[in-house]
């Protein structure tokens, strides 16, 4: 990826501009559900500019359940600098991985809702989760309240540098001969990856054989060693496999090329349907956090996610950076939950 300066004409810094721009005749109403509703009241945000809350009174915790030094854990700390500077005051990235963000949302929900705990929550913590389990330690329209997007990712699909398919197209062909016929790596039941994959067969007609993986170090040397037949990652996560050509692009799924490997053709190009892969994650905090804090919270987190540093830093992990308003993330939620449910109902998923 591009990991120079970003531009006053990056689209990312004109999106947070934007949001910026709409905060200033904007509140947030407390008793909306889940992140509340933005309703026109310039009053109040003039109210909050006269008297803003004493905040943050103390340090700020971002909670990722990430790997330390994986993507999301670089852009969340990259945006703790930022958020240091603008405040004055310690933001600490504590890494609580595992259980598809169930352990560290555990955590989150038990805190005290004054805005001084954040948890960077991806998809299948905020619409997967809820899918497949009859019973979780949280519920995210009572728990949680959205803040905005973090950022967003582009998957490509990868085989092993000695994978049998030469093109998906081929991988295609083989998988349409039976159900099972061609087997895919993600990390997990419910993970990102195989979220993605499965949108993608479905869309494609086809079954396949789904083998979970603990990490993403035996993941892709099975992948290598042609163990298994393809997974789907960002180009960042695995390019240095992919210069070594232990693991090689079959195509991204996207609706354009990468415009740092314009190589790679998208899946509708190598002959799959018109499939997008994008994994996000977002900025949340606890349910019951005060109104004003939320809108102060909201202004400062997106100005802090358009600074150089923080663009640049997650170009170089892959990722763009998607500043929204509340009620949009609360939309994409809702839209995700709708879209994968059918991969649940239809034994796509496995439930808990």
């Amino acid at each position: 990826m591009n990991t120079k300066r970003a531009s006053p004409h990056d689209p990312a810094r004109r999106e947070a501009v934007r949001v910026l721009a709409a905060l200033g005749g904007a509140t947030m109403s407390a008793g909306a559900g889940l992140g509340g509703l933005i309703v026109g009241s310039s009053a109040s945000s003039r109210a909050l500019a006269a008297d803003p809350p004493r905040f943050p009174s103390r340090s700020v915790r971002i909670i990722v359940p990430y790997s330390v030094g994986v993507g999301p854990d670089v852009v969340a700390r990259s945006l703790a600098d930022s958020l240091e500077r603008r405040w004055q005051q310690s933001v600490i990235v504590e890494n609580k991985p595992g259980g598809s963000g169930i352990i560290a949302f555990g955590d989150v929900r038990r805190t005290t809702p004054d805005g001084h705990t954040l948890l960077v929550a991806d998809t299948a913590t905020l619409a997967v989760n809820p899918l497949l389990h009859s019973s979780l330690p949280y519920d995210v329209q009572r728990d949680l309240v959205p803040l905005t997007e973090l950022f967003r990712a582009t998957f490509v699909l990868w085989t092993g540098g000695k994978g049998r398919f030469a093109t998906l197209a081929d991988m295609l062909a083989a998988a349409r001969g039976g159900a099972g016929a061609v087997s895919y790596a993600s990390l997990g039941n419910g993970h990102a990856s195989q979220v993605a994959i499965e949108s993608f067969a479905r869309e494609a007609g086809i079954r396949l054989l789904h083998v979970p993986f603990r990490d993403a170090g035996s993941l892709t040397s099975t992948l290598a060693a042609g163990d298994v037949d393809f997974t789907a990652f960002g180009y960042n996560t695995v390019a240095g496999l992919a210069a070594t050509g232990k693991l090689r692009a079959l195509a991204v799924a996207a609706r354009r090329r990468l415009a740092s490997n314009p190589e790679i053709p998208t899946v509708a190009e190598a002959g799959g349907p018109p499939t997008e892969m994008h994994p996000w994650a977002a900025l949340v905090t606890v349910a019951g956090t005060p109104a004003p804090l939320l809108e102060r919270l909201h202004h400062d987190l997106v100005e802090a996610m358009g600074s150089d540093e923080v663009l640049a830093r997650a170009a170089s992990a892959g990722f763009e950076i998607t500043p929204s308003s509340p009620q949009a993330l609360r939309a994409r939620i809702a839209e995700d939950a709708a879209r994968y449910a059918p991969l649940v109902d239809e034994g796509r998923i496995a439930k808990f």
